[in-house]
């Protein structure tokens, strides 16, 4: 068989690293040493020519990121990589930086139906507007103040209004790093979204509003979800995550021009000790990523020149995180960052965030110097122990773009308490009421008694519950058998809940553990945050001398009462208990039996409240042009519910029938009756058994 010896194939073999020499398994030679690998070499070469090896494998991919056609996409691309760094005449100088947090606002349907819980409701979109309006935001302390493109004093209200119908709305909040410095914020918000409205084709509906509160001036904006013709406005994700932050910085660079790198180094010393995810941070990753293993610090020409630049100031920060366990030195010069430092950092930075909330809150009050940062207590979204307090501060947690609410509690326990808990469980709490939140301390009452009733046999007769309670009832003035259906209510939600069963209309097999049961069955309801329950919407000066039943009282009256710390706000509680315990005794409602003690008859709150009630009825029926009506044990309580108002002795209903006025009981299940026709049955003791939503038609 004929052979061509010039026919022959390449074949060939594995790149492999040769440069150096090598002793056993290591090399020698520190050029060897900086590329072990062939991928090695080829990230010192973009090195030399002034690139980024982490962000080569980046180029030519999709983000990923939602909505990647949508408007503004092609301007993204040709943002995202830019370099902000310079040289003009021998400097290199670098262009301002600009936070820009986003958030897509999925809105609930204006008619009322639900539609899951990524969805916000309208009311929530009310409450937003409120709180970034809040008092204390701008650098006088006054109220923020809303404007838009044309309008320094805008209508936040109307704006709302007009995306009723809207699917989404955008949230942005914009924050120069050198922001004290901006000379009209105002004017750089409008020039902001001016280059928006060039680079998504249409223009934008949009308010905004500065805040000064804290240590960045920022400002909030929100952007309807519509095009100039009315239709569904669609932001590519990449121009949300880099193209609006891009023309902010050159917004910010053209107001106050380029940074030189002293004064970016200069910034960069500030983020090294700082107890936050840093910008250092964040080089040393990359450097750790492009090496697939080590941060590598050791002086070298071929590295990036930012990071040879500031060598020494990574250096200092890799000690910092060593100390904070989050990074170790495998020899001179290389470190290992820990893979969830940035997580941790980022923790560390909100926490940071959360006690300087709370310190503000306190400094507003003038109880910085009284309240320990020892006893500082934040509880996120989680409540694992019941608090009782004064409010100090509310207002949008976290970033302040998401719905979530922040509450800030001077606690009976001697402690400060920041929670977070939805917006429309604190939708009455204001500033100065006194609240309790989180779990209920102990079972209910009512599940206490159904126990006792219920004996060692676990069977709960109402007839026989009715039969014990009907002289002690009646004589507080109450309904009996009122009193046993709200027990019998109570045992349907249970078996709703597969708790208890229902043998017939007066026999109810009752678990031993049902105290337990009912305490977890309440906790599951609340959720996480449990509940927040204004215990009154008054301070303790105005309670100590209030003609009506008030919080103290109560406490007062109580078998068990709130215990109370010997510091703080315990101690403020304490000294108003003996000023009402003195007030009560001086107008005849208790009696004084020795050692600081008074004797408090069984229904002084009744009577108290009664009072409040008569009083504060008698005048909005009077503002309202309507004759006061007190509801009557018996009669029947019918009219337009038109709200709600919040007395010392509670949360009252206000009923309208269109020539009388009434006050009585709030009740949870009348909150989606607001505005409508309502009837219901007055009880003694003041409250309603209500008859929602069992007959269509309107009868007399």
């Amino acid at each position: 068989m004929a052979r061509d010896d010039d026919d022959f194939r390449l074949r060939p073999g594995r790149i492999r690293d040769r440069g150096g020499a090598r002793i056993g398994r290591h090399r020698t030679g520190r050029r060897g040493d900086r590329a072990s690998s062939f991928k090695g070499q080829i990230q010192q070469a973009i090195r030399r020519a002034g690139g980024n090896p982490s962000r080569v494998s980046e180029a030519g991919k999709g983000s990923g990121r939602f909505n990647e056609r949508g408007r503004g996409a092609s301007v993204a691309a040709a943002l995202k990589n830019r370099n902000p760094w310079s040289r003009e005449s021998g400097m290199r100088t670098r262009s301002r930086r600009v936070a820009v947090k986003a958030r897509v606002v999925k809105l609930n349907s204006q008619s009322g139906a639900a539609r899951g819980r990524q969805f916000v409701s309208g009311k929530a979109v009310d409450a937003h507007l409120r709180y970034l309006q809040r008092d204390g935001v701008t650098k006088d302390g006054e109220r923020g103040q809303v404007y838009s493109a044309n309008q320094d004093a805008e209508d936040g209200r109307a704006f709302v209004e007009r995306g009723r119908g809207d699917r989404h709305q955008f949230r942005f909040i914009v924050s120069a790093e050198d922001g004290v410095e901006l000379p009209d914020h105002r004017a750089t918000i409008r020039d902001l979204m001016k280059q928006m409205e060039a680079d998504l084709g249409t223009r934008l509906d949009w308010i905004a509003v500065d805040h000064h509160n804290t240590g960045h001036p920022h400002t909030h904006i929100i952007v309807r979800g519509v095009t100039d013709d009315d239709k569904t406005l669609n932001i590519a994700g990449d121009y949300i995550a880099y193209g609006i932050r891009e023309r902010a910085s050159e917004v910010a660079t053209r107001e106050l021009g380029r940074q030189t790198e002293q004064e970016v180094s200069r910034g960069l010393e500030r983020e090294v000790d700082a107890d936050r995810f840093t910008r250092l941070d964040r080089m040393l990753l990359e450097e750790q990523g492009s090496r697939n293993e080590f941060a590598d610090l050791r002086p070298d020409p071929d590295v990036l020149e930012t990071l040879r630049q500031n060598r020494a100031l990574l250096i200092r920060r890799v000690c910092k995180l060593e100390r904070m366990g989050l990074a170790a030195e495998v020899e001179p010069g290389r470190w290992t960052v820990s893979a969830k430092a940035e997580s941790v950092l980022r923790d560390v930075g909100e926490r940071g965030d959360i006690i300087k909330t709370m310190h503000r809150a306190l400094e507003r009050e003038g109880l910085a110097g009284a309240r320990s940062i020892g006893g500082y207590i934040v509880h996120r979204d989680k409540i694992t122990e019941p608090i009782v307090g004064r409010v100090l501060d509310k207002g949008l947690s976290g970033d302040e773009l998401s719905e979530r609410v922040r509450l800030v509690v001077d606690g009976v326990d001697g402690r400060v308490h920041h929670i977070e808990v939805d917006p429309a469980r604190v939708e009455a709490v204001q500033r100065g009421m006194i609240v309790a939140a989180g779990a209920e301390v102990g079972p209910r009452a009512s599940d206490c008694n159904i126990l006792e009733i219920a004996g060692e046999e676990g069977i709960y007769r109402p007839a026989a519950h009715l039969e014990q309670v009907v002289g002690t009832v009646e004589r507080l003035g109450g309904d009996p058998a009122a009193y046993v259906r709200s027990h019998v209510r109570r045992l349907e939600a249970l078996r709703r809940a597969g708790h208890v069963e229902r043998i017939d209309a007066d026999h109810w097999r009752i678990p031993a553990d049902l105290a337990e049961r009912g305490q977890a069955y309440d906790l599951a309801r609340a959720g996480a945050a449990g509940r927040v329950t204004v215990l009154s919407p008054s301070g303790l000066e105005q309670q100590v001398g209030h003609d009506g039943a008030t919080w103290l009282d109560r406490e007062l009256a109580s078998r068990r009462q709130t215990v109370l710390a010997d510091s703080g706000f315990g101690r403020d509680v304490a000294a108003a208990l003996v000023g009402r315990r003195r007030w009560l005794t001086d107008k005849g409602y208790a009696s004084a039996i020795g050692d600081g003690r008074i004797r408090i008859s069984s229904d002084v709150v009744q009577r108290l409240e009664a009072r409040d009630v008569e009083r504060s009825g008698r005048a909005m029926a009077a503002a309202r042009d309507r004759e006061w009506r007190p509801p009557i044990p018996g009669n029947h309580v019918a009219g337009t519910l038109v709200g709600s108002t919040q007395l010392s002795s509670g949360r009252f209903a206000m009923i309208d029938d269109g020539l009388g006025f009434s006050l009585v009981p709030w009740r949870p299940a009348l909150e989606q009756h607001v505005g409508r026709l309502v009837s219901g049955v007055a009880l003694p003791g003041g409250d309603v058994s209500w008859s929602l939503g069992r007959h269509r038609g309107l009868g007399l």
